[in-house]
């Protein structure tokens, strides 16, 4: 019989790997496709869309002054890099599909029906930032920045030093507006609760307010607009933690349960028995601990999941057949030669397997598999790969 659970061969494990990495290549390909294709819509109009962010600045610049580029390839770049970083922005949604989808086949019932609405949630919140830096702080900041310039200074700001200073605040104020979904998604998970939260708020005032100054501009206008706002949201994020989140631990939680209760691998089964039928009480017997060693000449035993392929059931009962032809002749030999005592082991082993098949018959799937646990430990190769291979189908019965 042809072994195809042959541990000298590689490709059982470093297939599934490999095609992971595949998939993964592809969605990423996917997703930069997806910015070139929006990046080559915008780059045609990478100018009056400059402009169209720049006009928050330009509406507080003095009469009669402009902002400059002091590059020399300043006027062609950043109008390319504001084009490149929108496309980026934009396709975010997209992105975050294909995340979703690479990670889905690993996730339970309940997280897949969780996920899409995080991340079309944390998607919109991520708008609505940048939407309010541009529509409500950038008006104000900039008017605040340009009214106190000192006399005899003007206000000529460079065209990348300004882009590089909204990006910032546009990233800022995304990031900002996602506490909500992180305040969820610690409760969900069990890390925190609503009212260790809700302990937490002077401290957590504190931090919003340290984070707008470190990533707002000088000014306490910029920071209090980033500040208040999480606030705000931490405490939506709270509200939201509360109404939902305790369904859904409990949800995590029985889907966990039921993943534990689920029918274990032969080899899981198959030691527990075996330690099981095994007496404590005798002296000198030592546990038998499975370190993976498929040999079964060896005192320890263990499939590989990764390399055991189950038979079907043509080859199981192809397998069956030889092995009766086999013991057939086994029986004549024997009576024969009167018997030996590694001859009557085999033929009892044989026994066991047609027995194990008259039960599996019968439907006593319990005594099939007491009988294929013994087999496990007293037959030879071609007998324990029988075994496991009906371990295997009694498992998924």
């Amino acid at each position: 019989m042809t072994n195809q659970n042959d541990p000298a061969s590689d490709s059982f494990k470093e297939q599934p790997f490999v095609s992971h990495l595949l998939e993964l290549r592809d969605r990423l390909l996917r997703a930069l496709a997806v910015v070139a294709v929006f990046f080559l819509c915008l780059f045609p109009f990478a100018n009056d869309i400059y402009i169209w962010v720049a006009s928050p600045l330009m509406a507080h610049l003095p009469v009669g002054t402009s902002m400059i580029a002091t590059e020399v390839a300043s006027p062609f770049l950043t109008p390319f890099k504001l084009s490149l970083v929108a496309a980026f922005f934009l396709s975010i949604p997209y992105t975050l599909y294909q995340m979703w989808a690479f990670i889905a086949p690993g996730l339970y019932t309940h997280e897949k029906r969780l996920v899409l609405p995080l991340v079309a949630s944390s998607t919109l919140l991520f708008y609505v930032g940048m939407l309010f830096a541009y529509y409500v702080v950038f008006p104000l900041v900039f008017a605040f920045l340009t009214g106190t310039v000192p006399d005899g200074v003007t206000v000529a700001t460079d065209i990348a030093k300004y882009l590089d200073f909204i990006l910032t605040l546009f990233f800022a104020f995304g990031m900002a507006f996602e506490v909500p979904i992180a305040t969820f998604i610690l409760v969900w998970m069990g890390v925190t609760t609503p009212d260790k939260l809700v302990e937490k708020r002077p401290y957590i005032i504190v931090g919003a307010f340290l984070l707008g100054m470190l990533l707002t501009p000088p000014d306490v206008i910029s920071q209090t607009l980033l500040a208040v706002p999480m606030w705000l949201l931490f405490e939506a994020g709270v509200i939201a933690s509360r109404l939902f989140g305790r369904r859904l631990q409990e949800g995590r939680r029985a889907a966990e349960s039921g993943d534990n209760a689920a029918p274990k691998p032969v080899a899981q089964t198959a030691a527990a028995a075996s330690a099981a039928a095994r007496s404590p009480a005798d002296p000198g017997d030592e546990f038998i601990v499975f370190d993976g060693d498929p040999s079964p000449d060896g005192p320890k035993w263990q499939p590989d999941p990764d390399r055991f392929v189950p038979l079907t059931e043509e080859e199981m009962d192809a397998e069956l057949d030889v092995i009766e032809a086999e013991e057939a002749a086994a029986d004549g030999e024997d009576n024969k030669v009167g018997g030996e005592s590694g001859s009557q082991a085999d033929l009892s082993v044989e026994r066991k397997l047609r027995k194990v098949q008259q039960l599996r018959d019968d439907g006593d799937g319990a005594g099939a598999r007491k009988l294929l646990y013994e087999i496990l430990t007293e037959g030879d190769a071609d007998q324990v790969n029988v075994a496991k291979n009906i371990l295997q189908q009694l498992d998924s019965d």
